[in-house]
């Protein structure tokens, strides 16, 4: 009798990884389809410097990590990045900002700031310059805070806290020694409720939209000894990972990039949003021109015979909002000219229809609003 039991227990328990089987030849399928659409990249021109780089940052300092400058200096350089924003949890009796990475190192150029949380429980990225940012915006209660220049739309951790703890553990058996970084491509989702509360504000301020990596490389499990030494374990979000899910592409018409560059260009919103986990965005172009002016991302243009232009480096889907609204929606699109006929607010989120039929609706890239006058 115990033998039959232990049998069928077997068998049931091989029945139930036939998804997590069939999750990972999705990834497989994945990978092999962002190989395809990366080599199907068109070059767009433009007058701008287009910069990457990954915003909310933690190390040692301020607790909830382990991770040592050494190793996001090198996270960074393996991804190829120009900046890295550092935002490190507060103390109460030293300035952690003052002590995190800042200036230049191994050719990254790195911006020192804090995640301060207000008595109301509100969470602000705050960066020099008096550049602040508003962190997880689902939960933030007061949207009339004065001197805020950005929007966190996008986090990795709140994302991922959503998921299915039973699912992720036996996703990351299945799966995390190959496809390491698109395992998170099952569990992104598109941010509709912090989009949406973005789009509300621009009612009535400008605001950045940014991302937030959130790097801790705090998730996971491991075995160490008595020195700290880690014996065996698996890392599941290692700085190296976590700086390839998602970035910010600053535009700017400077060739050599310094922090008072970047923070003007982020404060005026001349940058997008790029999910390049499922291909390189950059090349992204989203801007107006009128009959005496053209403008790009961030910036305001007058209603005067003005056209909205958008071009992406590979045949994608392309949504159009005004205020909020989605007023077109179009596939198979590299390039596409809009007349305005209205004012307001106008932003893009750019999807790939191949990626999609195989995980379903995931953005590629956010745009920043153009503000029609």
């Amino acid at each position: 009798m115990f033998k039959k039991i232990l049998i069928a227990v077997v068998l049931v328990f091989l029945v139930a990884q036939i998804p997590f089987a069939y999750r990972r030849y999705k990834l497989r399928k994945l990978s092999a389809t962002i190989r395809q659409l990366n080599s199907q990249r068109t070059q767009t021109q433009t007058n701008l410097t287009e910069f990457k780089g990954v915003v909310h940052v933690h190390s040692f300092l301020g607790g909830h990590s382990s991770g040592s400058f050494s190793d996001i200096i090198a996270a960074a350089q393996a991804n190829q990045l120009d900046f890295v924003i550092m935002t490190e949890h507060t103390e109460k009796d030293f300035d952690t900002a003052a002590m995190t990475l800042q200036g230049t190192h191994g050719g990254v150029l790195f911006i020192n700031g804090n995640e301060a949380s207000a008595a109301n429980g509100d969470r602000l990225l705050t960066l020099p310059n008096d550049v602040s940012i508003v962190a997880y915006p689902e939960e933030f209660k007061n949207w009339e805070t004065p001197g805020v220049d950005g929007v966190e739309v996008y986090n990795v951790f709140t994302n991922t806290r959503r998921a299915n703890p039973v699912l992720a553990f036996f996703d990351v058996l299945w799966s995390h020694r190959a496809y390491p970084d698109l395992l998170f491509a099952l569990y992104y989702e598109r941010p509709s409720e912090s989009l949406k509360k973005w789009d509300q504000a621009l009612g009535h301020a400008r605001l950045t939209a940014t991302p937030g990596n959130d790097s801790h490389a705090n998730i996971g499990v491991s075995l160490r000894d008595s020195a700290g030494k880690t014996l065996a374990g698996i890392q599941l979000d290692p700085y190296e990972t976590s700086f390839r899910l998602v970035r910010l592409h600053v535009l700017t018409d400077a060739k050599v990039l310094d922090s008072e560059q970047l923070l003007a260009a982020l404060k005026a919103g001349h940058c997008f949003i790029g999910f390049d986990l499922f291909g390189d965005t950059t090349g992204f172009t989203f801007e107006a021109e009128s009959t005496s002016e053209k403008k790009g991302q961030g910036d305001e243009i007058k209603l005067e015979n003005t056209r909205l232009r958008v071009r992406t480096p590979v045949a994608s889907r392309v949504l159009l909002f005004k205020d909020g609204n989605v007023i077109l929606n179009e596939a198979g699109l590299t390039t596409k000219e809009i007349q305005v006929t209205e004012r307001g607010v106008y932003r893009v989120e750019v999807y790939l229809p191949d990626v999609e039929r195989i995980i379903g609706e995931k953005p590629w890239i956010i745009s920043n609003p153009i503000y029609v006058r």
